[in-house]
């Protein structure tokens, strides 16, 4: 299913300074999505994220740890741009959201600490409210107990602290993935283990089967890799639309892992 169709960039953008100025952004007036999975590949300071983040802000997506982009004041001085976006819908909804791996960590921290404070809220209410009626303890201490139960109904009893980085990504996504949803991420393989790397194909193919759609910035030749999907790479200053086989990415990885020698000895 693809529920974004196309995103159409503001013209005159030389002269309107970041991110309008980016050299990708000079000569391309839109991007189509035709595949359910899409890659925005390239290296580093290319535009890739920044397209993304954009066009969260412009869909005002759920984001992973606040309720929307809005709340983010890391991208804030993205929403004028985000603003000017068009964005061309076959059909748009609130399922999926957006997520950058570097946020995650604090995500996991700010779960942590919620979970600690019920469970401090309730040891607080067991001390104070002793002799009180057992109705007024149990009034106390449902807004905690439903908290937790929340957390654990999503996350499951150990939650994302419970389990390793990698581990608590992929049970994130199991956990938050739904049908007909609209996905956007941003290096999720950052985390992940080439192996979990394959189990997260696995789960994208999963909801792809079940209407949802992919916008993912990646650096991961296993990503790219993803039966059908769409490639847009964001290098030398334009948007091109390679083969798999193409890519930078891919056969310097390729090369490096046939001959690993050759690109060390000259360190």
């Amino acid at each position: 299913m693809i529920h974004l169709r196309e995103v159409i960039f503001p013209a005159n953008k030389r002269e309107r300074g970041f991110p309008y100025d980016l050299p990708v952004l000079q000569d391309c007036r839109k991007i189509l999505f035709m595949h359910p999975v899409t890659f925005f590949v390239g290296e580093n300071g290319s535009g890739k994220s920044t397209i993304l983040e954009a066009i969260a802000l412009a869909y005002n997506a759920i984001t992973i740890g606040s309720s929307d982009v809005n709340g983010d004041k890391t991208l804030g001085h993205l929403r004028a741009f985000a603003n000017d976006l068009s964005l061309v819908w076959t059909k748009k909804n609130r399922k999926g959201f957006f997520l950058r791996a570097e946020d995650f960590f604090g995500y996991i921290s700010r779960l942590h600490h919620q979970r600690q404070d019920m469970e401090d809220e309730l040891k607080r209410i067991d001390k104070d409210y002793q002799g009180r009626s057992a109705f007024a303890i149990a009034q106390a201490r449902t807004p905690s107990l439903s908290g937790l139960s929340d957390i654990e109904q999503r996350y499951g009893e150990r939650g994302l602290d419970g389990y390793s980085h990698g581990e608590s990504f992929l049970t994130l996504f199991q956990n938050r993935f739904v049908p007909g949803g609209l996905y956007l991420l941003d290096e999720p393989e950052v985390p992940l283990s080439p192996l979990r790397q394959l189990s997260l194909i696995a789960m994208m193919k999963a909801m792809v089967d079940q209407e949802s759609q992919f916008i993912i910035c990646t650096h991961s030749p296993i990503l790219m890799a993803f039966p059908g999907a769409k490639i847009y790479c964001f290098d030398d200053g334009k948007i091109t639309e390679p083969s798999y086989d193409e890519l930078e990415h891919v056969n310097l990885t390729r090369d490096f892992l046939n001959n690993p020698n050759a690109f060390l000895r000259h360190l």
